[in-house]
C-alpha cells in the first residue's frame, strides 16, 4: 500500500483485498466445520466483486438490507442467484420493484407482522412463483421481530396460506452474545410450528461480533455476516479481530500542525463517520497508538496526542473507523489493492443507499 499510496487523492478509502480474502476463509471454514451455511451481508462492502469473493469461498448466497441494494448486486454479478432481503418491504413502490426482482434470482424476503404479509401477499398473489418469507424473531436486539415463539408460529401459519406466499424460515438478528437466547427460542418456534405441520427450511441468525461462537446455537443453519468482511475499531475494541484484521482504512493527508500536540487532517465526518458504537475517538491511526482523533467537523479532523504529535503537514496517515459501514455508504468508489495489483483499482460503490 505504502508504494502506491501518494497516487490517491485523499480522503479516500482503500481496501487489503488480501485482507478481505482471509477474513472470508475464515469464517466460511468454521461454518463448514460446523454444518451450517454462510449467507454474508453485503451492507458492509456494497460491492459486487467481493461478493463474487464471497460467493466462490462457498457463501449459499446473499443478504441484503434494501430493494435497492439487491438491484445493484444482481445487475453487478452473475455468480448472485440467491438473495435475502432482511428488511419488512413497505409501500407499492418498493413491492413493485421486489417483484420484478423475484424474477431475476431466488428471493426470499422477511415479514413480523400481519401487515407486511397482506402487503407481499397483494403483490405476488399472481405471480407464477410464490415469494418465500421468514419470520422475523426478537431474540433479544428489541429492534423489529416478533415478540414470542407463539407469536412467530402464529405468523407463519399465516404466511403459509397466504396467496402468492410460502414460508421459508426463521431470521434473526441478535445482539452479541445472544447464542444461548437464540436456540432458546429458535428451537421453540421450530417445534411449534412443525407440531402445526409445516417444515422449517431455513434458521437464519447473524452478527460479526460473535459470530466465531455461531456453533452455540445449533438450531441455526444459515449465518450472515456483514463486517466481518472489513472489521473496524469497534471489532477490534471488542476483541473480534486485530489491527491486521482491518481490511478497509481511510487515506488521510495532514493539513496544518497548529501546535506541537495537535493536527488536523483532511478526512472528518464526511469520510469517517460520527458514529462513536461505543468508543472514545473517531477512529485508530495506524502506526500511532498515542494519537487520538478526538473531534471531528464535515471536513476537518483534529488529531491529539499528549506528546509531540510529530507530524508534518503533507504527511499521509491511514485510519481504521470505528463503523466501516457506513464509511462505504458515503463513497463512490473504493480503492481496492493486493499483492497481486501493480496500483489500486477504483471500484464504484454501486449498492450504496442514496436517498431516491
Amino acid at each position: 500500500m505504502e508504494t502506491f499510496a501518494d497516487s490517491l487523492d485523499t480522503p479516500s478509502v482503500v481496501v487489503d483485498a488480501d485482507i478481505v480474502r482471509a477474513n472470508i476463509r475464515r469464517f466460511q471454514a468454521y461454518a463448514n466445520v460446523h454444518g451450517f451455511k454462510v449467507r454474508p451481508h453485503i451492507k458492509t462492502h456494497k460491492l459486487p466483486p467481493i461478493a463474487d469473493m464471497q460467493i466462490g469461498a462457498g457463501a449459499v448466497g446473499i443478504t441484503c438490507q434494501k430493494v435497492s441494494e439487491a438491484e445493484a448486486m444482481v445487475a453487478g454479478s452473475s455468480a448472485i442467484t440467491d438473495v435475502l432481503i432482511t428488511y419488512n418491504i413497505v409501500g407499492a413502490e418498493k413491492l413493485a420493484r421486489l417483484a420484478a426482482l423475484a424474477g431475476k434470482v431466488r428471493l426470499s424476503v422477511v415479514a413480523d407482522s400481519a401487515d407486511v404479509v397482506e402487503g407481499l401477499s397483494r403483490t405476488f398473489a399472481g405471480q407464477a412463483s410464490p415469494l418465500r418469507v421468514l419470520v422475523e424473531c426478537d431474540t433479544g436486539a428489541n429492534r423489529c421481530g416478533v415478540a414470542s415463539p407463539e407469536d412467530a408460529a402464529a405468523l407463519a401459519g399465516r404466511i403459509a396460506v397466504a396467496p402468492g406466499l410460502a414460508f421459508g424460515g426463521l431470521m434473526t438478528y441478535p445482539p452479541a452474545g445472544g447464542e444461548a437466547a437464540v436456540q432458546d427460542f429458535m428451537s421453540k418456534t421450530k417445534a411449534l410450528i412443525e407440531t402445526g405441520g409445516l417444515t422449517v427450511p431455513v434458521i437464519t441468525s447473524g452478527g460479526t461480533p460473535t459470530m466465531m461462537h455461531a456453533a452455540e446455537a445449533p438450531v441455526v443453519t444459515e449465518y450472515r455476516p456483514g463486517t466481518y468482511v472489513y472489521n473496524d475499531r469497534s471489532l477490534v475494541a471488542r476483541g473480534a479481530c486485530g489491527w491486521d484484521d482491518c481490511a478497509l482504512t481511510v487515506l488521510t493527508t495532514v493539513v496544518s500542525v497548529p501546535a506541537a500536540n495537535r493536527a488536523i487532517i483532511d478526512a472528518g465526518s464526511k469520510a469517517l463517520t460520527s458514529d462513536l458504537l461505543g468508543l472514545t475517538g473517531y477512529g485508530h491511526v495506524l502506526g500511532r497508538d498515542d494519537i487520538a482523533i478526538d473531534q471531528l467537523s464535515e471536513e476537518h479532523g483534529r488529531l491529539v496526542s499528549t506528546g509531540p504529535i510529530d507530524l508534518k503537514v503533507g504527511d499521509r496517515l491511514r485510519i481504521v473507523p470505528n463503523h466501516a459501514c457506513v464509511v462505504t455508504n458515503m463513497v463512490d468508489e473504493v480503492y481496492l489493492y493486493s499483492t497481486e495489483e501493480a496500483a489500486p483499482r477504483a471500484v464504484p460503490v454501486v449498492a450504496r443507499g442514496r436517498i431516491r
